[in-house]
């Protein structure tokens, strides 16, 4: 499958009758395998809904709505975290780690929670922090990373799962423009490497040529603009 995240004339609103607010109105997007997508816009455009439905943590009111090939949007809770366990990856504002597990137990707790094998999730585990050079940390505990090592954890804790979708919600908001940098590449690496997609929401302007794609949302309305040269 390659179309990994669909929204399909997607539109959310809040409320009863003459009091309800659309905050998206008919969103069309597709992410296909291997694409890195930015979305931007101001606060209250719509983007932390448009992240809350691709993370299928959220349901649209009208519109229909495909993860992993999946279509999710008239989904019980429970069929919902089931999606949100096999085919998403989660990557916060800020790190999110378990203080009281090392790196390499923070991974493995995610596929064991997905019900990977052990020996796959092991050799995942060790081939990702290899690949975002925290091998050498893989025994320490979160009090001991620098902000930008926190950041790498997790991204690599997100790819545990094997999800089809990674969704990054301003992942370098708490990291200076060099580290921002670093992580982001990391990532966008990691999406063409395993061949999924992600979809990162950011105000970070100097992260956007590192994406595929930018995509815009004000008033709940999504525009998609070509990159600058």
């Amino acid at each position: 499958m390659n179309d990994k995240l669909v929204f399909d004339h997607v539109s959310k609103e809040f409320g009863d009758g003459d009091v309800s607010v659309k905050v998206l109105d008919e969103v069309s997007l597709t992410v296909k395998a291997g694409e890195f997508v930015a979305v931007v816009g101001p606060s209250g455009s719509g983007k932390s809904t448009f992240l809350s439905i691709a993370g299928a943590l959220l349901s649209p009111s009208s519109g229909r709505v495909m993860i992993g090939g999946r279509e999710v949007d008239k989904l019980s809770a429970k069929k919902m975290n089931e999606v949100r366990l096999d085919n998403i990856g989660f990557i916060f504002q800020s790190s999110n780690l378990i203080p009281y597990l090392t790196v390499r137990d923070q991974l493995l707790l995610i596929s064991k929670l997905a019900g990977k094998s052990k020996r796959d999730s092991d050799k995942l585990a060790d081939d990702l922090l290899n690949r975002l050079g925290l091998s050498h940390r893989m025994n320490h505990y979160p009090e001991s990373l620098s902000g930008g090592e926190r950041q790498r954890v997790a991204i690599a804790r997100a790819w545990m799962n094997d999800p089809e979708l990674i969704l990054a919600d301003e992942p370098t908001a708490s990291l200076d423009s060099e580290r921002g940098r670093t992580v982001v590449q990391m990532l966008a690496d990691e999406v063409k490497l395993r061949q999924k997609a992600a979809v990162m929401v950011t105000h970070d302007q100097r992260m956007l040529d590192l994406c595929d794609r930018i995509v815009y949302i004000e008033d709940g309305k999504l525009s998609e603009r070509p990159m600058m040269a």
